[in-house]
């Protein structure tokens, strides 16, 4: 935990000696809001010699917004390992290499993760440049206690859905996950036949146009989005918590 009154060194991680290669910068980028990209995330990215993303088509449209125009490497999920090896050898090299994914922070329920795993097994640094997170935007709205939660990334799409679901219904923290538009539905049901009284934040295509958060019990949330199919669509994040004694 960090305090006020402790004293601290400011070191620029950004600054490497001649001595140590340059790490490898794990950059946030907005989860729909174009603005939504901080000031050091633009510099990391415009000084970067190779920008390794999940999509090139998103990451093209991110760059062209902002003016930066950088080699790019796909690196989806099950990527081949010539992919990996153009990574590690780019950093061996000296270059400055930059992750992205294709909305919020890299590693967090998407493909970035195996890439910081081997960029740090062949010893090299990772450095984060923080930014806009689906997980942290929905906890900084739901209003109750988050000191204690429970991330569980996207649900399965068939075999293991239901354990997902009971562990769900069943724990004491509160839980996130995030889901699709062509599932939401489906998984709610299955949530409110295991815990109809469960509490739901759920938030739906944060920070973009037509950004909607909900509040209510899980029988509830499916019974609007029942009266309102048209609003099924775009990106979900879900906080299901139990409600107050």
């Amino acid at each position: 935990m960090f305090r006020e009154d402790q004293e601290t060194e400011s070191i620029d991680v950004d600054e490497c000696s001649a001595e140590k290669s340059a790490p490898l910068f794990v950059v946030a980028t907005p989860i729909g809001n174009m603005e939504d990209i901080t000031l050091r995330a633009l510099r990391i990215l415009e000084e970067s010699d190779l920008i390794v993303c999940e999509d090139t088509r998103v990451a093209k449209k991110l760059l062209f917004r902002h003016g930066i125009s950088k080699p790019l490497l796909a690196v989806p999920q099950r990527a081949s390992e010539e992919k990996f090896t153009r990574i590690l050898d780019a950093l061996r090299g000296g270059k400055r290499v930059s992750l992205i994914t294709d909305a919020g922070t890299p590693g967090i329920s998407d493909p970035g993760n195996e890439v910081v795993e081997r960029t740090i097994r062949a010893g090299y640094e990772v450095s984060p440049v923080p930014g806009p997170s689906a997980l942290a935007a929905i906890l900084s709205v739901a209003g109750i206690d988050t000191s204690e939660f429970c991330f569980k990334g996207f649900p399965p799409h068939k075999k293991g859905r239901e354990t997902f679901f009971r562990a769900v219904s069943d724990s004491l923290v509160p839980v996130v996950y995030y889901d699709s538009p062509y599932r939401v539905i489906k998984n709610l049901e299955l949530l409110s036949t295991l815990s109809p009284e469960r509490n739901i934040v759920l938030g739906r295509e944060l920070t973009k146009v037509f950004e909607e958060v909900l509040r209510g019990n899980v029988v509830h949330v499916l019974e609007y989005y029942e009266k309102h199919p048209e609003k099924v669509k775009g990106e979900f994040v879900l906080m299901v918590f139990r409600g107050k004694s």
